[in-house]
């Protein structure tokens, strides 16, 4: 396996239908798309940008980027 010096900032690209413009509750989790892992907020952040593009007419439709790297390391793991 290949070493990084790196450290790795994980983030969670997901995204779905909402069950109403005010929340972020999905309306369906069955359908909820998780579109992947990816090392730091600027790789997550370009496909995040793109999956948005592909659903910008449907205003009940988000994607999120979420902080993996906090959650896995609320100490330490707030530096983004």
């Amino acid at each position: 396996m290949a070493e990084t010096t790196e450290k790795q900032l994980l983030h969670l690209v997901i995204g779905g239908e909402m069950s109403s413009l005010d929340g972020v509750t999905f309306a369906n989790l069955d359908e909820v798309d998780i579109v992947g892992v990816y090392p730091n907020y600027a790789a997550a952040e370009k496909v995040w940008r793109a999956k948005a593009q592909m659903t910008v007419d449907s205003a009940q439709t988000r994607y999120f980027i979420v902080h993996l790297h906090r959650l896995l390391d609320p100490e330490g793991g707030a530096a983004s």
